[in-house]
């Protein structure tokens, strides 16, 4: 084992890989019980997903494409089902329901395999290094914090902390924009006598306060946690039925939704938006991680073993888009919680084997994992959120060719509720600014040829198929 993972050319050791597997395990098991209740919280079978066939999913991407990275990348990173991606997933298939042309589970599922197809081309070509260049840093900054407050949204709603309603007539003020939808649409924060709302509120102290003592698994303890104080105040919080029928120990593959596509439906429905952003979020959340948790282990300091090694990371993520699909989940990615491993030491790909051979022995977990109320997976939702506004800080906003696309970014994802308007506001807002800084000499904007390609399609996109393409 050590020689197959090259442990001490890499300054490791066995042990010291299984306890960085352990580390990172314990801080992204939370995904086991979120993915689940996010891909089957919006109403009673709108997402057309089951909660256990999805937990088998989760658990199974997890564990194949982790063991695939170590194996085959010798690389410290684990993937699962990606936050933010799974609620845009879901998101797509609720809107759609009070359209002509309401997209299915499995037409999404088809699109994410779809982007999976595209992600691999791109990868193979160079095209995907190319895009990675073409994209300023910040809106690859804001298009992170953008899915933050995104996945902060859905967390708050699915709580029921946060309803979303429409003002009677005769309370909305009179005038001249009395017909515009804003004014119809209003935010509330949900009631404090709701039993839900009540433990959000509990999960999200619990999990705030362990991370502020830096609790390792802050947020899968908190999640736990919530859990046993849920099951302590009674039924009217945690449902404490374990139905083996549905959710048995030793799992039932059988429920397996594997390859559960409808080309047929893609077809007719058309999912060209959607799955080019699919595909464009994937390509920058996996970029940025990867590169990320390289330099964290000291791989970059051969920068051109560290970009080979980055490389090979890139097509093992690319195949687990594909995979995930295969087996019946959204988007699976590389997951920024692999830092966590590198700092508790992970420097091979054994810190993978060890992380994924965890996710596959968590199958024989699901009975206690449907456990988990939807509150306490809203309040770690709704944490990750947090930790995804962080790179706000990366942003300039004292320059306003930067500072203006980012921010269009950042807040129609949340307020439109579609990640594809913010990005597509952003791309639009950045070529026309930054072209106009250049002309009139109020800067130096450099204005990738691909910017251009994007922005055309982007203006296309909106011109022919619509707000809701």
């Amino acid at each position: 084992m050590e020689r197959f993972f090259k442990l001490k050319e890499l300054g490791s050791n066995v042990r010291t890989e299984l306890l960085a597997g352990l580390t990172t395990f314990m801080t992204m098991a939370y995904i086991l019980a979120v993915n689940p209740n996010v891909l089957s919280a919006f109403g009673s079978g709108a997402t057309g997903g089951e909660w256990y066939p999805v937990f088998l999913a989760t658990a199974l991407a997890a564990g194949i494409f982790t063991i695939a990275m170590g194996i085959f990348v010798n690389f410290p990173g684990a993937l699962a089902p990606g936050m933010g991606l799974n609620a845009y997933f879901a998101s797509v298939i609720l809107a759609s329901s009070a359209t002509g042309k309401p997209i299915t589970f499995e037409m999404a599922l088809t699109a994410v395999f779809i982007s999976g197809i595209i992600f691999i081309l791109l990868t193979v070509t160079k095209i995907r290094q190319m895009l990675l260049t073409a994209v300023p840093d910040s809106m690859k900054h804001a298009i992170t914090v953008g899915i933050g407050l995104f996945i902060t949204i859905i967390g708050l709603k699915n709580s029921g902390l946060l309803t979303v309603g429409v003002e009677a007539a005769s309370d909305i003020p009179q005038g001249k924009f009395t017909d515009v939808a804003f004014f119809e649409t209003v935010f509330h924060m949900g009631s404090l006598e709701n039993p839900g709302v009540q433990l959000v509120l509990i999960g999200l102290v619990l999990i705030s306060l362990l991370m502020v003592l830096k609790v390792r698994g802050a947020i899968l303890f908190g999640i736990l946690g919530t859990t046993l104080i849920g099951i302590l105040l009674g039924p009217d919080y945690v449902n404490t039925t374990i139905d083996t029928s549905k959710t048995p120990w030793v799992p039932d593959f059988s429920q397996l939704s594997f390859m559960n596509f409808d080309w047929a439906g893609v077809m007719h429905t058309g999912l060209i938006s959607i799955v080019a952003t699919f595909t464009f979020v994937e390509l920058f959340d996996t970029f940025g991680t990867l590169v990320g948790t390289a330099n964290r282990a000291g791989m970059m300091k051969n920068k051109e073993e560290g970009e080979k090694r980055i490389g090979k990371a890139m097509m093992v993520d690319a195949v687990a888009v594909t995979g995930g699909a295969m087996l019946g989940t959204s988007t699976t990615t590389v997951f920024v919680e692999s830092a966590a491993g590198v700092a508790a030491g992970g420097r091979s790909g054994l810190t993978s084997v060890s992380t994924g051979v965890l996710f596959l022995a968590a199958l024989f977990l699901a009975p206690i994992v449907n456990l988990i109320p939807g509150s306490a997976t809203a309040a770690a939702l709704i944490v990750v959120g947090l930790l995804m506004m962080q790179s706000v800080k990366e942003i300039d906003f004292q320059d306003f060719t930067i500072a203006i696309p980012s921010f269009f970014t950042i807040v129609l994802m949340p307020f439109t509720y579609n990640i594809a308007n913010g990005i597509s506001f952003g791309i639009v807002s950045y070529v026309v600014l930054a072209l106009a800084a250049n002309l009139f000499g109020k800067g130096k904007y450099k204005i990738h040829w691909l910017m251009w390609v994007l922005a055309i399609l982007v203006i296309a996109r909106y011109a022919f198929i619509g707000s809701q393409g």
